[in-house]
């Protein structure tokens, strides 16, 4: 992160802070009782800087709507007793849920019914005891029904209550107890994992949105070859990650070396590292479809896939064929790729750097055309656009193609609508 946006993030940090108190004030104002919940507590516990505020209060939704008026709210939740509360533009929204209980998961994801309680029964419905504190802002006190405070300190991810009941509830759970486990080096709780290991066959029950969520956290955080391997211990892969459950022991360490290797990769990469090198497309936008990832990210994966062959031979390839890679926008990935997928220094990476340190001219010309060309040449934009572009541009670095017109020429010829 940059130092100007570090700075902004900063900011917006305080500024959310800051309305975070105003909520509990103006709740407490109003004669209701309101804390600060969850994953806040958490993270200031730890150190951390909290990434948002939850309130949790003993308002029902309809009584936050009149303490901070229907301009200012949103009831998307309020069936399940979460009220969104829209704050100044620095501070984004905060999420005020009342106090609750909730009465059967039927479908293992989200309670049949809530009903409202107080703090003590509200914590005991969460999910993990690190996760059930709350937080006086105004007394500067913690809260801890559930012991969590311990856990913290213990450095346990532990089910509140009974583990089973707790994964019956909701089956994302497993995948969040892994997460949260691997993201702040815990161990879990040996009956939690066992209620997790016992019900791994479950998971197919969670939506391919809130998985490929959950994978996407663990696979871009800095534990991602941690989260693999308890995945794996479980038996979470073959609902999560079923190309890596299907690899050897050998194998399946070889990609969690390279996990670990990367520095702070995208989804794209990370997903390109989870899958062995004798895999090209379209086993990434495979993967990405099953999880509901986007286009642009199975394209990417794709991509690095059928490339990372490229730079780990470019000392022996054509040039024009190897400048092609390194002029793409996914150069860096490719190379960070190859590099992960080796335990000694790359000489194949190390030659493409090099390249790649030389005058911009010399391997990654300005492309001759872009679509505003093509437009203002009487070209009508459809879904072959983008293919030509990249056609021309392959022509262009073969050294086929050296001048705008002579790359309009070419579109003119191969254009197809």
């Amino acid at each position: 992160m940059t130092e100007p946006k570090r700075k902004q993030f900063g900011e917006s940090h305080q500024a959310q802070r800051e309305f975070a108190l105003q909520v509990v004030q103006q709740l407490r104002g109003a004669g209701h009782q309101s804390l600060w919940a969850g994953g806040c507590v958490r993270d200031q516990l730890l150190g951390k800087r909290p990434k948002d505020y939850d309130v949790a209060t003993s308002a029902t939704p309809e009584q936050v709507a009149e303490v901070f008026g229907k301009r200012r709210t949103l009831a998307i939740g309020a069936a399940f007793g979460v009220m969104t509360v829209l704050g100044p533009r620095r501070a984004g929204q905060i999420e005020v849920a009342t106090f609750r209980t909730d009465a059967g998961y039927s479908d293992g994801r989200r309670p049949d019914r809530v009903e409202y309680t107080d703090a003590q029964h509200d914590a005991s419905r969460r999910d993990f005891t690190i996760n059930g504190l709350f937080f006086d802002p105004i007394a500067d006190e913690v809260i801890d029904y559930v012991g969590g405070q311990d856990d913290l300190a213990a450095g346990v991810v532990r089910a509140i209550g009974d583990p089973e009941a707790r994964i019956e509830e909701d089956k994302l759970r497993m995948l969040r107890a892994v997460r949260f486990a691997a993201t702040f080096g815990f161990e879990l709780d040996p009956a939690t994992a066992a209620a997790v290991a016992a019900r791994a066959g479950q998971l197919t029950v969670v939506s391919a949105e809130r998985i490929g969520a959950e994978a996407a956290r663990m696979l871009t955080h800095a534990s991602r070859a941690r989260a693999v391997r308890t995945l794996s211990e479980l038996g979470l892969l073959p609902a999560t990650l079923p190309e890596l459950h299907r690899l050897s022991q050998e194998a399946l360490a070889d990609r969690c070396a390279a996990l670990d290797r990367l520095s702070e990769p995208g989804l794209p990469l990370a997903l390109a590292a989870c899958l062995p090198p004798t895999l090209g497309s379209p086993a990434g936008s495979k993967l990405c479809r099953r999880l509901k990832y986007t286009n642009d990210d199975a394209k990417q994966t794709d991509w690095l896939l059928d490339n990372r062959g490229a730079v780990a031979a470019a000392r022996q390839l054509p040039w024009p064929r190897l400048q092609r890679v390194l002029a793409s926008p996914g150069a860096g990935d490719v190379l960070a790729l190859v590099e992960a997928e080796s335990d000694e220094p790359s000489a194949e990476v190390a030659y493409c750097r090099e390249r790649m340190a030389r005058p911009p001219e010399e391997w990654n010309p300005p492309p001759l055309v872009d679509g505003r060309d093509l437009i203002a040449a009487g070209f009508q934009p459809g879904p072959e656009f983008g293919k030509l572009l990249e056609q021309i541009r392959d022509e262009q670095l073969e050294g086929r193609l050296g001048s705008k017109q002579a790359a309009l020429d070419f579109a003119a010829a191969h254009y197809q609508h």
